[in-house]
């Protein structure tokens, strides 16, 4: 089992925007963010449920692909789910519909927002925790079934399991643009580099995929 991460940043090392609104809670530079990654077929595919063969099929649906293969359960933080838009709404179910792209079990990082499991016909099943990195994924592990664990997101949440030390591939897709402002990923992560291989690859759209994975 392998603990992985797979994040979308900035030049400038960006991972999150701040330019969202109550009428467009993702904001236009979330848009240009992550373009080349919702241009892919797979993002097309597996995220919209588009099976019309769509979409780009370059380096950066590579990516996308590599995304969901071998993944038995996902971590995420609250933001991520959702839950801080949303926080009074029992009702919320996340950004996905009723078919989410997971189809494994995801531990969301409640920080004492306490909520039922809720399951998803496809596979998905998202439960709620309040507890460290090293519990959420000791429960993911388990739940994974000797499958890899993915760290989803925030940046927030990635950075608390990289400073960790609980992180074995950690994949970026560095888009060609500049934000100038929001939570950056490398802050306190000096010498991350160290002991692991690093390898890059530039995509048809300009977006640079960098690997970062322990030796």
């Amino acid at each position: 089992m392998a603990v992985r991460v797979d994040l979308n940043i900035s030049l400038d090392g960006y991972a999150t925007t701040t330019d969202q609104t109550p009428e467009n809670p993702f904001g236009d530079d979330w848009g240009r963010l992550v373009a080349a990654y919702t241009a892919t077929r797979t993002f097309r595919e597996r995220v919209l449920g588009d099976r019309s063969g769509e979409g780009t099929t370059g380096v950066d649906d590579r990516y996308g692909a590599a995304y969901f293969e071998g993944i038995g359960a996902e971590i995420m933080g609250a933001g991520m789910f959702g839950l801080h838009n949303f926080p009074d709404d029992e009702d919320w179910r996340g950004w996905w519909g009723e078919e989410p792209p997971f189809r494994v079990p995801v531990f969301v990082l409640t920080h004492g927002r306490a909520r039922p499991s809720i399951e998803f016909d496809n596979g998905t099943v998202f439960h709620f925790l309040d507890v460290s990195p090293e519990e959420a994924l000791a429960r993911a592990a388990e739940a994974a079934g000797g499958e890899d664990v993915r760290v989803g997101g925030g940046v927030t949440t990635v950075r608390s399991f990289l400073a960790a030390g609980l992180v074995d591939r950690l994949h970026v897709a560095i888009a060609p643009i500049l934000l100038g402002r929001g939570l950056s990923l490398w802050e306190d992560l000096r010498g991350l580099e160290d002991g692991r291989t690093v390898t890059s690859e530039v995509a048809e759209s300009g977006v640079v995929h960098v690997t970062f994975a322990r030796d």
